[in-house]
């Protein structure tokens, strides 16, 4: 039978639970994924539940405490019967209405940085100002995604489709700044305006990318649950990266803000958001 364990290690077994609540004063039982796939002792957890004591999964603690959901060793039916995933049309029409408010705004005051930014792309390199690119949106819907051109021309003839690592001889000198600055994703308040994207959520990956990823990476199709984002949980919480293991990690955090979606969440991004901008952190 397995043990149950604390802090200060091992108190005992099952079959000893109610005489370790008493002595240890407890108010609180977390039951680990494995425990719950084995026999419990669900007469003594009832008897616990019903004197007070929170009974949690260690899923739901690991949620708590890091600010995303585990997937390793992740079993659906958490997902199924997990509060939250909450698609109301109240809270979605007044996403939307913040969005279309905020980025029209948006793309009234970075008008002169967008011409600024535009006149230097052409003055330093051939090729358009503007870059589009395919894009995943909600529920696998594919669209076109808006950015300043940041790298040459063409870059992409000869390597194909590559994620952008650390010092990319793709990328040109006025690139780089704008890149750091994030107003390379200026255009995207055109795709927030259209309805292809948000201005939270997970970001919206190539479709060269996607189908691989989700071959690999357990519950990836559910990320596409949600519109797109501008910037996302997953960016405030975890570096640029640009791997398997990357795209795991914050999917992870993706399937966070997915189950926990709200307007107060999207604030709280946003000033997150502004604070990486001011600092120039992350961007590749």
């Amino acid at each position: 039978m397995t043990p149950i364990t604390s802090r200060d290690g091992i108190l005992g077994r099952w079959s000893e639970l109610q005489q370790i609540m008493k002595e240890h004063k407890v108010d609180r039982i977390v039951v680990a994924l494995d425990d719950r796939r084995g026999k419990l002792p669900l007469g003594d957890l009832l008897s616990c539940k019903f004197k007070g004591v929170s009974i949690t999964d260690s899923l739901d603690i690991q949620e708590e405490l890091t600010g995303k959901i585990v997937t390793q060793g992740l079993y659906p039916s958490w997902l199924i019967f997990s509060d939250g995933f909450n698609r109301c049309r109240p809270l979605l029409l007044a996403k939307r209405i913040i969005d279309v408010a905020l980025s029209g705004l948006l793309a009234i005051i970075s008008l002169p940085i967008a011409l600024l930014t535009a006149a230097a792309i052409k003055l330093e390199s051939k090729g358009p100002i503007l870059y589009t690119q395919m894009r995943v949106g909600e529920g696998d819907a594919p669209f076109k995604i808006l950015k300043f051109r940041s790298m040459c021309h063409e870059a992409e003839r000869e390597c194909g489709a590559a994620w952008a690592s650390a010092h990319d001889s793709r990328i040109t000198k006025v690139g780089r700044v704008i890149r750091k600055l994030r107003i390379d994703e200026l255009p995207q308040l055109y795709n927030i305006l259209r309805g292809d994207m948000s201005f939270v959520g997970p970001r919206p990956e190539r479709p060269e990318f996607v189908e691989d990823l989700k071959q690999q990476i357990p519950y990836y199709s559910q990320r596409f649950a949600v519109k797109p984002g501008l910037t996302g949980w997953a960016q405030v919480n975890y570096p640029y990266g640009a791997s398997i293991e990357d795209a795991e990690e914050k999917l992870q955090y993706d399937l966070y803000y997915i189950k926990r979606l709200s307007l107060l969440l999207d604030l709280s991004i946003i000033l997150r958001t502004a604070k990486v901008v001011l600092l120039g952190t992350g961007a590749r």
